[in-house]
């Protein structure tokens, strides 16, 4: 019986734009181009999304990237962002990195925060 390696689906995405912002915020600071998803509790609805470069992976994150660029979540935070995608989005009311989550059941009008 041959070992075929695992291949494992994406668990979350990152975007095209959300990976081309990253590399353009990682350039001007002189970080890897390493984005780390976080969930804390908190918020106006429970949990609030956390954003912040990182200087490397933790050995038990899970790893997404696209073009170059690492889009870093922790298991806990993963359970509760599993099959959504990370996304830069630019409009009349400013620009932020946006999470679409399926396992939301509710979210906050500012889109930062969330609950299950």
């Amino acid at each position: 019986m041959n070992a075929q390696p695992d291949i494992q689906q994406a668990e979350i995405d990152l975007t095209p734009s959300a990976a081309a912002r990253v590399a353009i915020i990682a350039k001007k600071t002189g970080k890897p181009a390493i984005l780390r998803l976080a969930i804390d509790g908190g918020g106006c609805a429970g949990f609030q999304y956390k954003f912040e470069l990182a200087e490397a992976p933790a050995d038990d994150d899970v790893v997404t990237i696209r073009d170059g660029v690492s889009l870093v979540v922790d298991p806990m935070s993963l359970d509760l962002v599993r099959g959504g995608a990370v996304d830069y989005v630019e409009s009349l009311g400013g620009a932020a990195f946006q999470v679409t989550n399926p396992n939301a059941a509710s979210g906050c009008g500012c889109g930062s925060s969330f609950s299950v």
